[in-house]
Parts: structure tokens; sequence; C-alpha cells
């Protein structure tokens, strides 16, 4: 059923939300972006589903991304730019508020766009080996359409430590950060991620979905306007000359213009 992505569930009605990508470090394709839609959707009306762990296959959580899609976007009108933008915050937006408690179970590297899938799981643990980035400012972009859900996670004053400087930080930081929840030894995150899902199977499945939506509302405002603006940022910053330099220059596998010749 699907390229990209896969999906079991257990007996329990848990469900495992598979990115699997591996040999593309499961970086954010079009068709990732569809289908992840799709699959937050549909898990989000099984009403068998009672939780989701949002995984990944291979040595990297996500890489942000993918070469093909920004390869795309170089190439297209402002207009196909938005539509594309669109998608990805509409995906972020589906799995954000999903009516199913959301897991992240975290390993390997999360940039970009991987740190914004573990910023709208309800938690994330991970292990010792996380290894996390907002990269896009390297590139002359924005952290955009993962913005909301990243402020919302860390709040604005941590975010100012991480959102500019596409500085790397490891699972501890993160923690501090509040992206994840614990870190523990790669032995240990199954464990751990159970720990998190066993106290669901008690709940009613109605009231903790409506806890959910009733967090949605008073927490940090998500909604139309904000997506919108976020999707108006990024296309503003995909037909700057920054982009247009900060991408040739990652296709070229050389430092952009605004690099210290001495870096």
């Amino acid at each position: 059923m699907f390229e990209t992505i896969s999906i079991d569930i257990d007996g329990r009605g848990v469900a495992t939300l598979w990115l699997d990508r591996a040999g593309k470090h499961n970086a954010l394709s079009a068709v990732m972006i569809a289908e992840l839609t799709q699959a937050a959707a549909d898990l989000g009306a099984d009403a068998a589903v009672r939780v989701v762990v949002l995984a990944a296959k291979g040595r990297t959580f996500c890489a942000g991304g993918d070469l093909g899609w920004m390869r795309e976007q170089m190439a297209a009108t402002p207009e196909v730019r938005g539509i594309e933008a669109t998608k990805l915050a509409m995906m972020l937006q589906a799995l954000n508020t999903m009516p199913k408690p959301l897991i992240g179970r975290l390993h390997g590297n999360a940039f970009g766009g991987g740190v914004g899938m573990a910023c709208v799981c309800d938690v994330a643990i991970g292990t010792e080996r996380v290894l996390m980035a907002l990269t896009e400012t390297r590139l002359g972009l924005i952290p955009a359409t993962i913005g909301p859900y990243v402020a919302a996670r860390m709040g604005e004053a941590n975010a100012r430590r991480v959102f500019m400087s596409a500085r790397r930080f490891g699972a501890d930081e993160a923690r501090d950060l509040g992206v994840l929840a614990r870190v523990v030894a790669e032995d240990d995150l199954d464990a751990a991620v159970e720990a998190e899902i066993v106290p669901y199977l008690e709940c009613a499945p109605e009231a903790v979905a409506r806890s959910k939506a009733l967090l949605r509302v008073l927490g940090p405002t998500i909604d139309a306007a904000t997506i919108a603006h976020t999707i108006g940022e990024l296309v503003i910053c995909w037909e700057g000359d920054e982009a247009q330099e900060g991408i040739a220059a990652f296709f070229d596998k050389r430092a952009p213009s605004w690099t210290p010749a001495d870096s």
C-alpha cells in the first residue's frame, strides 16, 4: 500500500508507523509526505488503534528534506513551491492533531524536518546517540513549516538557542530543550517506549483524544493563519538569492559565499 512508510499494529491496538526509506536516511520526499498525511488520517480514524509509535528503519531517524525534492523546488514556480510547502505543513499538522497518543522512538540523526517530526509527538524518547540540528539556515532557508511545532515544544527562549544557528546538538541537550522527554541507552529504547504505551491502554480512548484536542486549544495557537504564514515565509526564502546560493553550494559540495574563507 505504501512505498516509503510501513505500519505494524499489534493485538493491543498499538500501531508502529515506520519511516521506511533507510537507504535515503528517511528523508522527506513528496511521496513520503503524502503517505504520512494519509497514515495519520487512517490511524486517527481507526477505532481499534489506541496508541501510535513514530519510529524509523535504518541508522537515521530522519535526515530532513529529500535532495530530489529540494532540486525540484529550485526549478519550480512560486505557485508550485507554495503547494509543496503546504503539503509538508499539513502533514505535520495531521500528525500533531491526530486523535491518538503519538510516541516518538528516536535514534540516530534527526535534522531539519526530522526535528519537526519529533516535536509533533506527544512524547519523544531518544537514545544517547541522537544528534539533531535545524539545518535550514545553512542553505539560505528557514525552519518555517516546522517552526510552530518547534516553538511549541521548546518554548521561544529555548528555541532561540538552536533555531537560527543550525548547530548540532546531542541527546542530552535535546532533552534540556524539551524535544526529548527521556534519553536512554540504545538497548533500552524499546522498553522505554513500552513504558509510555502501557498507561494509555488503561485510559478511555475518547477521553484521551478529547484531552489531546483540549491541550491544542490551551497551548500555543497553530491554526490555518499560522500555517499559512509559515508557508509564505518559506516561499519568500525559496525565491531569494541566499537559497539559490546555499542549495547550489550544497549540491556542488562547496562552502556557500557567506562562509568565511578560513573556515
